[in-house]
């Protein structure tokens, strides 16, 4: 069974502690393809990973803890990128709202800006001496072709092969791998979940790419479920601070919903 959890809010959707409770609740492995942390904001967690010579996130590490057995951050996210606040008016290569990207890991591997100085931090702390310098958006995709692209088809596999397997997608991207088939998809937002076969997300997602836009933007989250009638909602009760890093307290206050959305991969409506 593979299950995918996307966001319906580009921020903070609450799509990781829904994830951590639901691997919590049907003893899965969760999986985070690609995800990305910032610099600037998310300095502790940097430092955190640097440390230790790595690079990943919060929501690996937790996805990575909550699975049984014994799982890296890595392991379960192949592709994280760093981005740091643009200090000028030129966002710089693959700038996004006066933000730009510092740095890949991909797998073991290092891409990094080659348009910017990296900081001292990454400089000192990771294994750069063979990271591949990129200084334009063209050889951004070479890599990505090279490098990235494979690591997520390896995933791909490792999540076919899984037999419990939570896919967790990142911002509000409708699909982080393009090779998985959900049996079911629960798109989270504050205060509701909302849940879809996922046979038709898919299909879904293919409708959306042809849009006129298609070639030039990923699936968004809202772009698919609007073509979409939801097979069931929950409502989603807040949670304090302490509880979301429990799984299993997650577990708990979500158990109405993962029923459901069990219930929806199992071909009945919820």
């Amino acid at each position: 069974m593979t299950l995918l959890v996307a966001g319906g809010d580009q921020v903070d959707a609450g799509k990781t502690t829904f994830s951590t409770g639901l691997v919590e609740h049907i003893g899965a492995v969760g999986f985070k393809p690609r995800a990305g942390n910032d610099y600037w904001f998310d300095h502790d967690d940097v430092q955190t990973a640097t440390e230790r010579g790595r690079l990943y996130g919060k929501d690996a590490r937790r996805l990575a803890a909550a699975s049984p057995g014994q799982f890296d951050p890595e392991d379960v996210n192949p592709v994280h990128r760093l981005w740091r606040p643009s200090t000028g008016p030129d966002t710089g290569l693959l700038g996004q709202d006066s933000r730009e990207f510092v740095i890949d890991r991909v797998g073991s591997r290092y891409v990094r800006n080659g348009t910017v100085e990296l900081p001292d931090l990454l400089r000192e702390r990771l294994p750069l001496a063979d990271a591949v310098a990129v200084e334009s958006v063209p050889e951004l995709n070479d890599a990505m072709e090279q490098y990235h692209l494979p690591a997520l088809e390896e995933l791909g596999e490792t999540v076919a092969t899984t037999g419990r397997a939570v896919v967790e997608s990142y911002g509000d991207i409708a699909r982080p791998l393009q090779s998985i088939a959900p049996d079911a998809v629960a798109v989270v937002e504050p205060l509701r979940v909302r849940f879809y076969d996922g046979d038709r997300y898919i299909r879904a997602c293919e409708v959306a790419t042809r849009s006129p836009k298609a070639g030039t933007l990923e699936e968004r989250v809202e772009s698919v479920v609007d073509l979409l009638d939801p097979a069931g909602t929950a409502q989603l009760p807040p949670l304090t601070s302490d509880d979301r890093k429990r799984p299993a307290a997650v577990a708990d206050a979500y158990g109405h919903a993962y029923e459901q959305l069990l219930a929806v991969a199992d071909g009945i409506e919820a």
